[in-house]
């Protein structure tokens, strides 16, 4: 699985969110590892340099094989609680996808 980063912050430490947030996404994504090709995480400050509740937005897109892509966002005060909350979204909605393709 191969971990894409988009990061549209004014927080400095694009380096370190990619690398620590990589380890992350592969722990809490693992069990779907032979089944994804690529995931794209997106991550912006919608105010800017104005700060306010839940302005920071991730998007994680998962591609996996032999289906569409599926996403989930989720929005919160800092990046890290940000990745972290998409992340587990896009966990949940991988399950219920994979779910479904077993029952049938």
């Amino acid at each position: 699985m191969q971990i894409q980063f988009s990061i549209d912050c004014a927080d400095n430490g694009h380096e370190r969110i990619e690398n620590y947030f990589t380890t992350v996404i592969q722990e809490s994504l693992k069990r779907f590892d032979d089944k994804i090709t690529t995931i794209k995480v997106h991550v912006a400050d919608e105010n800017g340099a104005k700060t306010g509740p839940d302005d920071k937005r991730c998007t994680i897109e998962a591609h996996p094989e032999g289906l569409k892509p599926i996403a989930a966002t989720n929005h919160a005060d800092t990046v890290e609680k940000a990745i972290k909350g998409a992340t587990d979204k896009l966990k949940n909605a991988l399950d219920h996808t994979y779910g479904k393709l077993q029952s049938h």
